[in-house]
């Protein structure tokens, strides 16, 4: 039987405000199992250590997702304003800060954003702004891109830990082939026969 590919159906407002609300649940693990050191690590020059990626996705509850929404419910058709991410970054210092506090904004923050998000009606998810770079983005878009930069992140997070793990790993780096293009370490793949 041949498989096809599908187009997804896009999420309605409660499935994705439930996803939305699980990483506050991996971050808290990660935050509160990983040594502080790891978490202030920058994996090369201009990325961003893990106390990094949490003040970003702290600013971008307000600046990228839940505050353009609101903006979007409270006008017509809103001019969406942008903003420079990495400046952001390096003026709020996050790998400075104590992990726990960063973890508590964060999901302050993101309490708030799902709550948005679980209020969502049909109706709204069609209205929206035009953003200078991408154009008109609805509701719905948000949402959905929310998710995906979420996951995003998560990935990057994870990428920190393993590239500060690699250079301890001896000869069991040769269970992690690098990846072809940047030479970095990459995931095993187990669907490979004879590779343990």
């Amino acid at each position: 039987m041949m498989m096809t590919s599908i187009t997804p159906s896009p999420l309605a407002p409660r499935q994705a405000a439930t996803l939305l609300g699980t990483l506050p649940t991996y971050l808290h693990s990660l935050i509160y199992t990983t040594p502080v050191e790891l978490l202030r690590w920058l994996p090369a020059l201009g990325e961003w250590c893990i106390l990094e990626v949490v003040g970003h996705l702290i600013e971008t509850e307000e600046r990228g997702f839940a505050g353009r929404i609101r903006t979007i419910l409270a006008e017509q058709r809103p001019q969406l304003p942008t903003w420079d991410p990495s400046a952001i970054a390096q003026a709020r210092r996050d790998a400075e800060r104590d992990p726990g506090e960063l973890l508590a904004e964060f999901i302050t923050r993101r309490a708030a954003g799902v709550a948005l998000a679980e209020s969502l009606t049909a109706d709204d998810l069609d209205r929206g702004g035009v953003h200078p770079e991408v154009g008109f983005l609805t509701v719905n878009d948000l949402l959905h891109e929310w998710i995906h930069h979420d996951a995003n992140h998560l990935r990057q997070v994870l990428a920190n830990i393993q590239a500060y793990t690699w250079p301890n790993m001896g000869t069991a780096q040769h269970f992690s082939a690098p990846t072809a293009q940047s030479g970095a370490p990459g995931l095993l793949d187990r669907s490979t026969p004879g590779t343990v």
